[in-house]
């Protein structure tokens, strides 16, 4: 597994104007010391229990490479907008902070901080929407991935999402997420190329059309594919086309072909799985399985197999990259400290915890019971879950490979309570306590500032 893959890194400057006017002010008041920033999701979207956290590799890819070259610093001074001392900052510009992090596939709650940044105040400024947009994407597909991995029981899914997401980058990000959250693979090579994640390929429906008989295009489609050939059957009629594919499979089998698959795209999933699902049976061709596609999500991949269809993987592609039913987190990256003084917003339905903060794991036999959020120095008796990713701008051990993450994503699943574990709204909330240290140090933060 290509664990020290890179990301494709855009451009430096690709990031809202107030960071840098903000940046500017910094350094002409000399604002410069010790800041820690936090990101968190102020709440779960609707019918989530759990969100998955990922993107943490991008972050610190970015982190460890972001640079101002003389391109971008000559046209940053070519605006007009900035002085000399911020184009001479941004030249000379690393990062050389301290990351505090939950590692990919950890799941986490609505108020619990997944990253710390503690850096001199424009440092940990200029990052935050790079930072806040590699974390909250991949964060959120993986979430919506998790949901359909836990509603498919153990059937194959696959993403085939790339031309419908937002982006050939949110294309790739996505499907790094969804592997990391348990998907088989990915329709998109580059997520081959640059991060070994498997990849699964049928054909189109313009691959019969071109032919002027679908038979024929079978047997010229598994002569091309004679090691992974799957079969799509659905472009005109799906019963006759299963058929056509019992008909051909011993021929195939005897030159050495072998049908892994037949997929279905439209109609009744149900029952054309059933149908075609008899059809190769009663032809002795068991191995063969039905994949199925088609605007799929996670309640739709439940109901099928509930109601008992005859389906071994799934292709999901639309409504896991675009995350269709809740399009994005609320997330925030908020100061928390500065100068070693707890800093709190308090805007209406905004306020933050002040102050840097963990998060620990409470576990009752093999379940998650609950978390308590409080002080770094608050030290309790459970997990913690933020670690130490880079210390002074340097990583401080090896990134684990995706396939690690993926199996601590699978774990983590394991563990969630059984009420968290299911699509419908109306199970009880997971249980995140603050601790009395907190909350206390907000009040008081309160008293001194009102």
């Amino acid at each position: 597994m290509h664990g020290e893959a890179r990301f494709p890194q855009g451009l430096p400057f690709s990031t809202d104007l107030y960071e840098l006017t903000m940046l500017q002010a910094y350094l002409d008041e000399g604002l410069h010391e010790t800041a820690v920033f936090e990101l968190f999701v102020r709440r779960l979207p609707a019918k989530r229990n759990f969100l998955v956290a990922a993107g943490l590799e991008s972050v610190l890819q970015l982190l460890e490479a972001l640079r101002f070259g003389q391109d971008e610093l000559a046209w940053l001074a070519a605006t007009g907008r900035f002085n000399a001392a911020l184009i001479d900052y941004l030249a000379a510009f690393r990062f050389s902070g301290d990351v505090h992090a939950m590692p990919e596939g950890c799941v986490f709650f609505a108020d619990e901080p997944i990253m710390r940044v503690t850096a001199p105040l424009p440092m940990a400024q200029l990052v935050e929407t790079q930072v806040m947009n590699r974390l909250h994407y991949q964060s959120l597909i993986a979430s919506k991935a998790a949901r359909m991995v836990l509603a498919a029981r153990g059937a194959q899914l696959v993403d085939f999402g790339l031309r419908r997401a937002h982006g050939e980058d949110a294309g790739l990000a996505g499907a790094r997420a969804a592997f990391l959250a348990g998907f088989a693979g990915s329709s998109n090579v580059a997520a081959e190329v640059l991060f070994g994640i498997p990849v699964f390929g049928t054909m189109a429906h313009s691959f019969i059309q071109a032919h002027d008989d679908e038979a024929a295009a079978f047997r010229s489609f598994a002569a091309a594919q004679p090691e992974r050939c799957v079969l799509l059957i659905d472009t005109y009629d799906t019963e006759a086309a299963a058929r056509k594919v019992a008909a051909l499979a011993q021929a195939l089998a005897r030159s050495g072909t072998a049908i892994r698959s037949v997929r279905i795209d439209s109609g009744d999933l149900a029952a054309h799985a059933r149908n075609v699902r008899a059809i190769l049976d009663e032809a002795g061709l068991r191995d063969i399985g039905v994949f199925a596609s088609g605007n799929l999500d996670e309640y739709e991949i439940e109901r099928l197999l509930a109601g008992g269809a005859p389906i071994r993987g799934f292709g999901v592609g639309t409504r896991l990259l675009t995350s269709a039913d809740a399009p994005y987190l609320d997330c925030a990256y908020k100061l928390q400290e500065y100068r070693g003084r707890p800093r709190r917003k308090r805007s209406e339905g905004k306020a933050t915890w002040p102050g840097r903060k963990q998060v620990y794991r409470y576990v009752e036999g093999e379940r998650m019971d609950h978390d308590c959020v409080t002080l770094d120095d608050d030290a309790q008796a459970g997990r913690p879950l933020l670690a130490p990713c880079m210390l002074a701008g340097r990583r401080v051990r090896p990134a684990p490979t995706l396939a690690e993450s993926r199996a601590l994503a699978a774990r983590e699943l394991a563990m969630l309570p059984r009420r968290l574990r299911g699509l419908g709204e109306g199970a009880a909330p997971y249980r995140v306590e603050i601790s009395p240290a907190l909350a206390d140090l907000a009040t008081a933060f309160d008293r001194g500032n009102a």
